[in-house]
């Protein structure tokens, strides 16, 4: 465990802050201390360590980045939800910066288990409500299945649809681009074309995401979806669900944009915001901010 804390007091002058005492309990800690700008924390269990932005005070909020990304590509949305007076908490993915774990034949099983020992640390604040973002969507429905204690509702931020409708004919050239917007081998204009047909708007500032990208969290969750059924995670257990759109996302064509109601009924809400595409965050985080804040007023 000291190399872990060595390596957080080596890294948090770029940061911005030390690394605090470890605290032996089931599920350790390694918190910097509270302040108004983010802190960085470690949560421990078992041989996983997740690294986790925490922020805020209030009812907890807890976001997933989408495949390969890390969670500051939530930092505009994050901002303006803790104003609104919630705590949120970004768990990076194993893979994303200091967060790692067994990395080898895992299911969306063991990635939902890492989100529930991040609320369980949290104390009071849980339940919690969990924003996904596209593939962040599968770990949130499936920390809702395995853990509904832990969960007050899931938010699906730009979350695929279930399946392409007859006829759709580009879901091999968006799987290309999805692939090739992350290779930092490919030349940055290369990438570029690749991100503003998958990802972005056409108003959009498609090179903010030429950086940002985790190769090895990309492995650990492609694997991890390939090995659980969608059948296992896609209800989303009994929670309340919100389906949050860019209303220019190939990933949900518009034929599909109220399946979600279609299939749950009253247990899915479903909001479209305009100008923005798969990326949706960084697109329109305060839009997105909104949305989320006027949902989580609904709920029980």
């Amino acid at each position: 465990m000291s190399e872990v804390i060595a390596f957080l007091a080596g890294r948090m002058p770029w940061r911005r802050h030390a690394a605090a005492a470890f605290v032996a309990a089931s599920t350790a800690i390694v918190a910097c201390p509270a302040r108004a700008e983010p802190a960085w924390e470690i949560v421990f269990y078992d041989e996983t360590r997740i690294e986790v932005i925490a922020e805020g005070s209030g009812p907890l909020i807890v976001m997933l980045p989408s495949r390969g990304r890390g969670a500051e590509d939530f930092d505009g949305v994050a901002d303006q939800l803790v104003k609104a007076g919630f705590r949120v908490l970004r768990p990076q993915p194993r893979g994303a910066a200091l967060s790692r774990g067994p990395m080898q034949n895992l299911t969306l099983h063991d990635l939902a288990q890492d989100v529930a020992a991040v609320i369980r640390n949290a104390g009071n604040g849980g339940p919690a409500v969990i924003v996904g973002h596209a593939f962040g969507s599968w770990v949130a429905r499936m920390t809702a299945v395995d853990h509904p204690d832990l969960v007050r509702g899931v938010v699906m931020a730009a979350a695929a649809a279930k399946a392409y409708p007859a006829g759709f004919s580009g879901a091999q050239e968006l799987s290309e681009a999805v692939r090739k917007s992350g290779d930092v081998a490919l030349p940055p204009n290369e990438r570029l074309k690749y991100l503003r047909l998958a990802f972005f708007a056409p108003n959009s500032d498609a090179k903010i995401w030429l950086q940002g990208w985790h190769p090895l969290a990309e492995d650990v969750q492609s694997a991890a979806s390939r090995a659980t059924p969608q059948s296992e995670w896609w209800a989303g257990g009994a929670v309340p669900l919100l389906d949050l759109q860019g209303a220019l996302d190939p990933f949900k064509p518009r034929a599909m944009s109220n399946e979600m109601r279609d299939e749950f009924g009253e247990r899915a809400s479903v909001v479209v915001i305009p100008d923005a595409s798969h990326a949706l965050l960084p697109e329109q985080p305060e839009a997105v901010a909104a949305a989320i804040v006027a949902w989580i007023k609904t709920l029980p």
